[in-house]
Formats: C-alpha cells, sequence, structure tokens
C-alpha cells in the first residue's frame, strides 16, 4: 500500500469516526427532550389523579363537618384555580406560566392539608371508612406526585445541561437555535424557613 494510499484509508477511518460521534450527539439533545416532556406528562398526570379526588373527599367531610364552610370552600376553589392552570409540553420552558401553575398546586396543597387536619375535630368523620379510604389515595398520590416530580427535575437537569455544555451547545446553536431550557420546581417559601421547635 503506497504512502497516498495509507493516508486516504486513515482520513477516511477519521471521517467515518467523527460522522458517527456528531450523529450520535446531534440527537443528544432531541432525546433528552423527549424525556423530560415525557416525565412532564407523568406530572400532569399524577396532580391530574389528585385533583380528582378532592370533589368525593370534599362530599365526605361535608357529610359530617357541614359547619366547615370556609375549609370546604377553599378546597373547592384552589381545585378550580389548580385546574384552570394549564401547562404543557410546549410550555414548559415559560417561567411565568410554570410559577402560577406551581403556586395553584401548592394552594391546593394547602387546602387538602386543612381539610384532612378536620379528622381530629370529628370522631365519626375519623372513623369512616370512605373518608379513610379517600385519605389513603391522596397519600398515596401526594407519594407519586414527589416520585413524578423528582424524575421531572433530573430530566430537566440533563436536558438543559445539555444545552450548556460542549459539544451540544454547538449543536443548538446550529441545530436546534429555538430550543429553550425548560422550568423546573422550587421549594415553596414556606418550606424554606426552617421549623421553629419550642419545648415549652
Amino acid at each position: 500500500m503506497s504512502g497516498l494510499a495509507r493516508i486516504l484509508a486513515i482520513l477516511a477511518v477519521i471521517v467515518v469516526v467523527v460522522g458517527l460521534v456528531v450523529s450520535g450527539g446531534i440527537n443528544t439533545i432531541p432525546t433528552d427532550e423527549e424525556k423530560a416532556k415525557a416525565a412532564w406528562s407523568e406530572v400532569q398526570n399524577q396532580y391530574q389523579r389528585r385533583a380528582d379526588l378532592v370533589p368525593n373527599l370534599v362530599e365526605t367531610v361535608k357529610g359530617y363537618a357541614k359547619q366547615e364552610e370556609k375549609v370546604l370552600t377553599e378546597v373547592v376553589e384552589a381545585r378550580a384555580k389548580a385546574t384552570s392552570v394549564k401547562i404543557d409540553a410546549s410550555t414548559i420552558t415559560d417561567p411565568e406560566k410554570f410559577k402560577q401553575f406551581q403556586e395553584a398546586q401548592q394552594g391546593l396543597s394547602g387546602a387538602l392539608g386543612r381539610l384532612i387536619a378536620l379528622r381530629e375535630a370529628y370522631p365519626d368523620l375519623k372513623s369512616n371508612q370512605n373518608f379513610l379510604s379517600l385519605q389513603s389515595q391522596l397519600e398515596g398520590t401526594e407519594n407519586r406526585i414527589a416520585v413524578a416530580r423528582k424524575d421531572y427535575i433530573e430530566a430537566v437537569r440533563v436536558f438543559n445541561t445539555d444545552l450548556r455544555t460542549f459539544p451540544q451547545s454547538i449543536y443548538k446553536a446550529i441545530f436546534y437555535s429555538g430550543t429553550k431550557p425548560m422550568e423546573t420546581f422550587n421549594a415553596a417559601p414556606e418550606n424554606q424557613a426552617a421549623p421553629k421547635v419550642n419545648f415549652n
């Protein structure tokens, strides 16, 4: 094999290797974007599951604690607000919409917490099988929401990192220039303060 043929062979191998590296890397951004969107769908699915439990829970509590109209109304209104703020895979890059969604869901969480706390004041409610079943379903759903949010946060971390690191940042600039980082969940301000403990 002549020197020129050897150089051409080496160049051909280099071109093939570079082509494979580039073609594999070029798909990283859309692949990770789709993973994050799928994780977001699961978050929405679990929030909807929670919203679907609310009417039955409110009706059950109403049967035992009619005088708690304020709490029941808060829950119904919080559910209405939480289900009216819509964020889908095409808008999870909008910080303002994402903040509205998160605040609405936190509002429903707070209202549900106050509703569940009523069980202590009403022994009959505390022993009602329907209430206990709904409470158990709600607790399970809250756990699923936490897992879905965790998975979404991780998928977004990977995707957003892709957009800012080499070589994906080059692919973004050339092929995916309209792609924006996705938003993620932040802890509610009231959850960031250290708890106050008083033993007196």
